[in-house]
């Protein structure tokens, strides 16, 4: 049987992020794609000109549908705007007892706009880390998490246990905004750390790398893998997403969802 995985996310009008990237992303790695959208922006490559929640009781709509026939076997959450919204999703996954849950702490857009309320922090902290069976932020979403400054790795591991302990099983702190030469994304799981290295790659065109990276974490899950195996496998995929760049866009443009597969690396 298929595997279901589900996205509770903000849609991008541009198509390189959010939802869209997600359900990108499934379809590439051979699982089954749903969605409930938390908030609709009006983006593209330039930045983001809007940003419109969707109201919480319609949020939890979607989810009760999903709940009432389609029960996931993985699910990711991404940009879910305010505190509010957190709760009330993170208090619908513990109540269904859905499980393999990946948690993409949105905050800001690749041009810089603020794409969760401060309210948020909060909730993300107490209620949605607990649920998670991997938790991938970058540097500044772990700074913001955690209080702390990260420009050592010894720094990086020490949030990385704060985070763990907050609740995350794995975490994921991802290497792209650090100084390093080679791009590391530091990986604990409570007993041991493990380096994911690869080399950077000089482009702008970087958009929806953490929602993409994410979605692929969650098939990956869904599909039986261990998170170690679901996080190397989308270590991968991410990569080879930006290593053959699409070029579309006159700024921060998407990344190639579909090159991991035309490369012939298998799912």
């Amino acid at each position: 049987m298929v595997a279901k995985v589900l996205t509770i996310a903000g849609s991008d009008s541009g198509g390189g992020a959010g939802i869209q990237a997600d359900i990108k992303t499934f379809q590439e790695l051979d699982v089954y794609g749903m969605s409930a959208i938390t908030a609709l922006t009006a983006q593209n490559t330039l930045g983001v000109q809007n940003v419109y929640p969707i109201p919480v009781d319609m949020v939890l709509e979607q989810l009760n549908s999903i709940a009432e026939d389609l029960r996931p076997d993985a699910l990711k959450t991404g940009m879910l705007f305010s505190g509010v919204i957190i709760e009330s999703v993170a208090d619908k996954i513990a109540e269904q007892g859905w499980g393999n849950v990946v948690v993409d702490p949105v905050m800001i857009a690749k041009g810089g706009a603020r794409l969760l309320q401060e309210d948020a922090i909060r909730a993300i902290r107490e209620k949605l880390l607990p649920l998670a069976t991997v938790s991938t932020p970058n540097i500044p979403e772990a700074e913001v998490l955690t209080e702390m400054t990260l420009d050592t790795m010894d720094r990086r591991k020490k949030a990385a246990k704060i985070l763990h302990k907050l609740g995350s099983s794995h975490v994921v702190i991802k290497g792209g905004h650090g100084q390093e030469e080679e791009l590391v994304d530091l990986v604990y799981d409570g007993n041991r750390f493990f380096e994911m290295k690869s080399m950077r790659i000089d482009t702008r065109h970087t958009h929806g790398t953490g929602c993409t990276f994410a979605a692929a974490i969650t098939s990956g899950l869904a599909k039986g893998c261990t998170a170690e195996d679901a996080i190397l496998t989308a270590k991968r995929f991410i990569h080879r997403a930006i290593e053959v760049q699409l070029g579309i866009g006159s700024g921060h443009g998407p990344t190639n969802h579909w090159a991991y597969r035309k490369a012939g690396i298998g799912v």
